[in-house]
């Protein structure tokens, strides 16, 4: 059931008008090839293909999916763990788009248990009541603007009480589509726009100096503030420990809110760090994204998967 895409199929252009970079066609043996890349700044290739899905108890045939065979990675100790990724953008060829999904959830588990990924509804009584904030789309095509990422609007960071000094306009997508805020479970970490790392890592610094004996307990709690909802950062989210690197006896942690620059993209990224033990509901229906902390091995065990 297996078919191969050749790149003089219509499918080789209509479908990847998403990706940044245009199908083209593999010299040897005439197939669609194709190219993504991500937030994160990794990237993988090959060629497109046709193949039957089984989803729980029913078949989806005709399903189009990479078959990739060489790539790029930002974390390649990370990702040589993985053998696949499950495409969950707005895209056209995202598996949620394809499936038709009204929603899906998950919840990324800070502990060493598995995590959960919900298709469909979600309506449990153990669950805290979701706050949301709406998606962002901008229909005409920016330089800088990724329009199938799931965009929502950050509206300011507190350092503990403090709300940082900076204008809303610091924020907000200019001109060309440069400072949208993605909410993106692949990549690792949350990144901000130069100016406003800067003043985060300025008033994290003063504050946590004042307190030179600093424990994760102690550490200020970082609030990302979205249109309707709120984002909380606290304790040992905010330092991650570098593996297997020391400074004498003294382990090394770094802050798990870089500058986007690093990255080498003009965006906001909020990773799957921030993300753990949080409920993510993704409302493809209602244009909005919804969250409500919980921990990820208690929402397995809640839905009976023995975590």
């Amino acid at each position: 059931s297996y078919i191969h895409i050749p790149c003089a199929s219509p499918i080789c252009k209509t479908r990847t008008r998403d990706l940044l970079v245009p199908a083209s066609c593999e010299p040897n043996n005439k197939l669609c090839h194709v190219a993504v890349s991500y937030a994160d700044a990794s990237s993988i290739e090959g060629t497109l293909a046709y193949e039957n899905f089984v989803i729980g108890s029913s078949i989806r045939p005709g399903f189009l999916f990479g078959c990739m065979d060489s790539g790029f990675s930002s974390n390649s100790d990370e990702d040589s763990k993985e053998t696949g990724l499950m495409g969950m953008n707005r895209g056209s060829l995202s598996f949620v788009s394809q499936m038709g999904f009204p929603k899906f959830s998950y919840c990324i588990s800070g502990f060493d248990s598995s995590g959960v990924l919900l298709l469909g509804d979600t309506r449990f009584s153990w669950l805290k009541t979701l706050n949301y904030t709406p998606l962002i789309q901008i229909s005409d095509p920016l330089p800088y603007f990724d329009r199938v990422a799931y965009t929502v609007q950050l509206e300011g960071i507190k350092v503990g009480n403090k709300m940082l000094d900076l204008p809303r306009s610091a924020f907000l997508p200019d001109h060309t589509g440069a400072g949208q805020t993605m909410v993106d479970s692949g990549t690792q970490f949350t990144f901000l726009m130069g100016p406003v790392y800067t003043a985060l890592r300025n008033e994290f610094l003063q504050q946590t100096s004042e307190s030179p004996g600093t424990i994760f307990s102690d550490l200020p709690r970082v609030s990302l503030m979205f249109q309707g909802a709120e984002m909380s950062v606290s304790g040992e989210r905010l330092l991650y420990q570098v593996p297997e690197m020391n400074k004498g006896s003294d382990s090394v942690y770094c802050f798990t809110l870089g500058n986007s620059d690093l990255l080498g993209i003009e965006a906001f990224v909020i990773g799957h760090h921030h993300q753990q033990n949080v409920w993510m509901e993704f409302d493809l229906v209602k244009s909005r994204v919804g969250f409500a902390e919980i921990r990820g091995d208690i929402a397995g065990q809640q839905l009976g998967m023995g975590l």
